[in-house]
């Protein structure tokens, strides 16, 4: 996954709609969110979301791109801070991926499976940090914290959220 090369003028079309889509996203989910819902939001034509975005699809996943990459930039560091690849690199960047998104106020959006079955950066930076023969539990291991994200979502209280996952990760 790129990083993104364009950075929207604030308060432009393009960044109202990124930062309405974001929220909307968070509190909605992908499914029930609508175009006109979105261009609502932000204050600009559902003409100028599919000008900017393509589709409400388009417009989800530059959002959530871009939030992935802030959250596996932080796994990366986490596991690097704890000397590298192995089980406690894994478990440093999933509390650390956890508390980030809580606080980026985005589980709902994270915690959701993306709706184009792209490729999963979290599940991805997992694997990197566990040994060939058990990369396979990325898989299990992104499932959980993306569980966690969505009972926070639900209303949970992130703390205890956190000691369930620090206990799976023990």
């Amino acid at each position: 996954m790129a990083m993104q090369e364009w950075i929207p003028v604030p308060g432009s079309a393009k960044a109202r709609l990124i930062e309405a889509a974001m929220h909307h996203f968070e509190q909605a989910g992908f499914e029930a969110a609508t175009v006109t819902e979105l261009a609502s939001k932000a204050g600009v034509t559902t003409g100028s979301l599919y000008h900017h975005f393509g589709s409400k699809l388009g417009l989800y996943t530059v959002v959530r791109d871009d939030l992935e990459k802030r959250i596996t930039d932080r796994m990366e560091g986490a596991a690097e801070a704890v000397g590298g690849p192995g089980r406690a690199a894994v478990r440093a960047a999933l509390l650390v991926a956890f508390d980030a998104t809580v606080r980026f106020g985005v589980c709902r959006l994270l915690g959701e499976t993306a709706p184009d079955a792209a490729a999963d950066p979290v599940r991805d930076t997992l694997a990197a940090l566990l040994p060939g023969e058990v990369r396979v539990a990325a898989v299990p291991l992104a499932a959980a914290w993306r569980a966690a994200l969505l009972e926070v979502a639900d209303g949970a209280p992130a703390a205890g959220v956190r000691s369930a996952l620090e206990f799976v990760l023990a």
